[in-house]
């Protein structure tokens, strides 16, 4: 299931051009291969921000039992890699270094376990009162260069040349990394102790993932939200083609969301769990969702955008936009 296609920037360096040409070559193999598997989630040119440093993963993949980040690289000519993990490349006959996509993937990697685990309790939640979280989990990653290089396997090491794929393989990659085959079988065999993500961990994955997205404004991408008294079921994934802008019609001065049960206006922490976006009270300790009626036209068909600390209700009937926190 694609979650979120690559967001195209007006570019006009020929690398530039040639990086998204490549990121968008990437995302079309994904998109054949998996658009049609609910249990293969897929985020393209995903950039977040966790305790003060930002990170931006060209594609991810989440699975049921675990994750795969990849890092597209438009390189044409030669690649080289020596024994110290140092990356060469020719280009217009000469060679020179670049720095090691490997490296940049894996700091990315270790961002995103960091943000995970940090919002596990609203994402997961507990199961027979145990708080469910990413340990076990897989964490792969991946660079992908342009299917016209030449690689020299050679003199690589061997745990480089293993994450090393050009674009036109990355699905069968993919497959042997995941290991999904049929989903009954997976059910009965007992060989397999790998611990997994059910549907709904992975729904819920999804949303707090698509949540967290900013784009080059630094502006949050939209999730719809629903309180739990709107739906008991399983939320599915909203699929974000790009991040969705907002209506001509601006925030007007904030107003103030109130706790349903005591009342408390002031003394709470928004947060992000399984219905969306909500405040949980310091005085009372319980949740109101932060998703109401609009305050224009008392529709329902609202929903709640995240910008940095600002929180919004935008109503999809009469486009008034105000600001809630």
């Amino acid at each position: 299931m694609i979650l979120k296609t690559k967001t195209l920037q007006n570019t006009v360096s020929p690398q530039a051009i040639a990086g998204q040409k490549q990121e968008q070559n990437v995302a079309f193999f994904l998109r054949r291969a998996f658009k049609d598997n609910p249990e293969i989630l897929v985020i393209n040119d995903f950039k977040f921000t966790f305790n003060d440093e930002t990170a931006q993963i060209d594609h991810l993949i989440v699975y049921p039992y675990g994750f795969v980040l990849i890092e597209s690289k438009s390189i044409k000519g030669n690649v080289k890699v020596n024994k110290q993990g140092e990356w060469t490349r020719s280009f217009n006959q000469k060679w020179s270094g670049i720095p090691s996509p490997i490296k940049q993937v894996e700091l990315q990697q270790l961002l995103l376990k960091e943000l995970l685990k940090h919002h596990k309790v609203e994402i997961l939640g507990k199961m027979l009162g145990i708080q469910q979280g990413f340990n076990g989990r897989r964490w792969d990653h991946l660079c992908v260069v342009s299917s016209d290089a030449i690689i020299d396997r050679n003199t690589m090491p061997q745990k480089v040349s293993d994450k090393l794929v050009k674009s036109e393989f990355l699905v069968d990659k993919l497959n042997k990394i995941m290991k999904l085959g049929n989903k009954l079988l997976r059910k009965v065999n007992v060989y397999d102790t790998r611990p997994y993500f059910n549907q709904q961990e992975l729904d819920s994955i999804g949303r707090f993932i698509i949540s967290q997205h900013i784009d080059s404004n630094n502006q949050a991408s939209e999730v719809v939200t629903k309180t739990p008294e709107e739906n008991q079921q399983p939320q599915v994934p909203t699929a974000v083609n790009n991040t969705t802008p907002i209506t001509n019609n601006q925030p007007t001065s904030a107003t103030k969301l109130s706790c349903k049960y005591c009342g408390e206006s002031t003394n709470y922490t928004p947060m992000y769990g399984k219905f969306g976006y909500y405040i949980n009270c310091n005085q009372c300790t319980k949740n109101t969702p932060m998703k109401q009626a609009c305050p224009q036209c008392q529709s329902k068909n609202t929903r709640v955008q995240k910008r940095k600390e600002t929180y919004t209700l935008n109503c999809q009937d009469c486009s008034h936009s105000q600001q809630i926190i």
